[in-house]
């Protein structure tokens, strides 16, 4: 970068932070326990049918 010239990174960036602080109403709530207890429950389904088709 030269010096004495403002790149904007920051200004750029503002805008992201504002982003994603804004809390959507209409988004997907998911909780977090729920992602992993699903992760779970597809490798175990995953171990059970590769030990079915051996």
């Amino acid at each position: 970068m030269s010096s004495g010239q403002n790149s904007g990174g920051l200004m750029s960036s503002a805008g992201l932070v504002r982003y994603f602080d804004a809390e959507d109403r209409n988004s997907i709530r998911i909780d977090p326990k729920t992602i992993v207890a699903f992760g779970v429950l597809f490798g175990v389904g995953v171990l059970v049918l590769n030990a079915l088709a051996i």
